[in-house]
């Protein structure tokens, strides 16, 4: 199926690794082109160059969504590169999971107005374009809750499928989509699960044991389901709030 990316310019953030960076790759191989963002340089310096080494055309800025002149620095640096923003994929998440106010904090500032901050940024190009597509990666903790702590975390991603549904309904005039995608529990080197899996067996073994396929997701597979969702063979989706978790949700929707 082509995808129409072929010349689009989308910007990602979060993408120095896991479902960030398999998100921009899987991007470029359709032939987008890219302005990745994350906040440590070094990580996401060898993402851009793992991207061009097969091909992708990308520019790197370091970016923290969690302040607001960083972000205006990103989109501006994306513009000027590229003349246009046609895809944006809010990826970034602080992953606080505790308990404490502080979690708090970091999920409303980064997981949630870090979106809010990214999206008011990019909207007047894509206003003025009359086109674009928005993507906010939320989680299948959004809509379901766990026995666990991550008040805040939880609640900042519901936000998310809020916001995405609001942004597709007042903003769809204009030619923009909006949609969120939860993933479920994922698995790749460095990352939080794999932590998990060797610090805490009981609750790895928990999540593991609650998805019928008896194993956690790949970044790949999240990434599959984002490029599809930002494409134009999705047209006529806006305002969805799509699960890719593998069955690990029991919700009915």
């Amino acid at each position: 199926m082509n995808l129409d990316l072929n010349g689009k310019v989308a910007l990602v953030t979060g993408a120095s690794r896991g479902i960030g960076l398999a998100i921009a790759k899987g991007l470029a191989a359709e032939g987008a082109r890219l302005c990745i963002a994350a906040r440590g340089r070094d990580a996401l310096e060898k993402a851009a160059a793992q991207i061009e080494a097969a091909g992708g055309e990308v520019l790197a800025v370091a970016c923290d969504v969690a302040d607001d002149a960083s972000v205006g620095r990103l989109v501006d640096a994306a513009l000027e590169h590229f003349g246009r923003i046609d895809i944006l994929i809010s990826n970034a998440s602080a992953l606080s999971v505790g308990g404490e106010r502080q979690d708090w904090d970091r999920s409303l500032s980064v997981d949630l107005m870090g979106a809010v901050r990214l999206v008011e940024a990019v909207l007047p190009s894509m206003r003025e374009q009359g086109s674009g597509s928005i993507l906010l990666i939320s989680s299948v903790s959004g809509v379901e809750a766990s026995p666990m702590n991550d008040f805040g975390y939880t609640s900042a991603k519901a936000a998310l499928n809020a916001y995405a549904k609001k942004l597709a309904i007042v903003e769809g005039a204009n030619g923009i989509r909006a949609n969120a995608l939860l993933p479920g529990s994922v698995e790749f080197p460095g990352g939080g699960w794999e932590v998990m899996r060797s610090e805490n067996p009981p609750i790895y073994e928990m999540v593991r044991s609650s998805i019928p396929f008896g194993r956690l997701g790949r970044p790949e597979e999240i990434a599959d389901a984002a490029v599809w969702l930002v494409s134009a063979r999705a047209g006529w989706v806006t305002g969805a709030a799509l699960s890719v978790d593998g069955g690990q949700g029991k919700g009915i929707r």
